[in-house]
């Protein structure tokens, strides 16, 4: 059984998972920071208004704090294009000109007497009756 478990662990799919949930972890960690620190106040520059959590009404007696719900509304926003623009949009970038697209099997041939084109399967051209092989 320990031989099992330990066969487990180590396949790679489980290995690259964990070191996938570090990596994220730590990414996550520069995105929030870089959506905290640099993009929130450039717009809080831009609106004239640092913190949208003071911000709520009352009815009878019950405070709805949708300032709280605005911040983190932005607050994603703003990570979701972060990741989008810095991460998704590169590498996709990177994919696509990585793989080339194979070129399809050739369907036609030139016929080695007249130049022409003919099918691949034909056994004679069409154009000068000429054999081919």
């Amino acid at each position: 059984m320990l031989k099992e478990f330990k066969q487990f662990i180590l396949r790679g799919n489980v290995v690259d998972l964990a070191v996938g949930v570090v990596i994220g972890a730590a990414f996550s960690s520069v995105v929030a920071s870089l959506v905290s620190d640099i993009l929130t106040p450039f717009i809080s520059a831009i609106a004239k208004v640092p913190d949208f959590s003071g911000l709520l009404f009352t009815i009878n007696g019950s405070k709805f704090m949708y300032g709280h719900f605005l911040n983190a509304l932005i607050s994603f926003i703003l990570v979701a294009m972060t990741i989008f623009f810095f991460v998704v949009k590169p590498i996709n970038l990177l994919v696509s000109r990585s793989h080339k697209e194979p070129s399809p099997d050739p369907t036609t041939k030139k016929c080695k007497e007249c130049l022409s084109e003919i099918p691949i399967d034909a056994r004679r051209c069409s154009h000068c009756t000429q054999l081919v092989s």
